[in-house]
């Protein structure tokens, strides 16, 4: 079962699959922690002369699922958002939002995991926050974001390949695997609740 969840990890830990992950990772389905940060370390530390584009496909990779979750939250509106985010995060997310404004909002990009950020995105497109200024600076934090890994595995790429050779490596990849695959698994659960708890409110309109 582990050499099958490390071939997984190891099959994804390529330009396409950087690409994939990282628009998957900012959909309110999927839940991929850190993944995308990994494997930019990961590829740059394999391909040292790649290094100025591994940022810019994640972060292009981001935006276009970072896009889906905003224009489902504006589909869905303010009065829905209770069926993708929680109470209590839904109130907190909104507050947010409404006192800090795109720019702030989309700054917070560059705390790591477990910070919601997917939340932000789908209740920024509910309000209605400018698309042009979000995804603007959205672009702005992700770059930074991926950049500066990108240039410390470039720097410190040699001691993360033997890292990556290592047992410990192979387990904490499995382990990843595991995490990613529950973390989907419960948000498609999720997101069918919600969609058939709302079915009913529609025809009984």
């Amino acid at each position: 079962m582990r050499p099958f969840l490390f071939g997984i990890f190891s099959t994804l830990m390529s330009w396409w699959g950087l690409g994939l992950i990282a628009a998957l990772d900012s959909t309110i389905i999927f839940s991929l922690p850190l993944a995308v940060d990994i494997a930019v370390i990961i590829l740059t530390s394999r391909n040292h002369e790649m290094f100025w584009l591994y940022p810019l496909i994640a972060t292009a990779g981001s935006l276009c699922g970072a896009a889906v979750t905003y224009y489902m939250g504006r589909r869905v509106g303010d009065a829905e958002l209770g069926r993708f985010v929680s109470g209590g995060r839904l109130a907190r997310v909104r507050k947010k939002l409404k006192s800090k404004g795109a720019v702030a909002i989309a700054v917070l990009d560059l705390v790591p995991p477990p910070f919601p950020f997917t939340a932000f995105i789908i209740v920024a497109g509910a309000l209605k926050v400018s698309a042009y200024r979000f995804f603007f600076w959205l672009t702005i934090t992700r770059l930074l974001r991926f950049g500066a890994e990108s240039v410390l595995a470039y720097y410190y790429g040699g001691h993360i390949i033997n890292w990556l050779k290592s047992d410990t490596f192979e387990y904490i990849a499995a382990f990843l695997v595991v995490v990613a695959l529950v973390g989907t698994a419960i948000g498609v659960i999720q997101l069918i609740r919600s969609t058939r708890g709302a079915r009913p409110k529609q025809r009984a309109a």
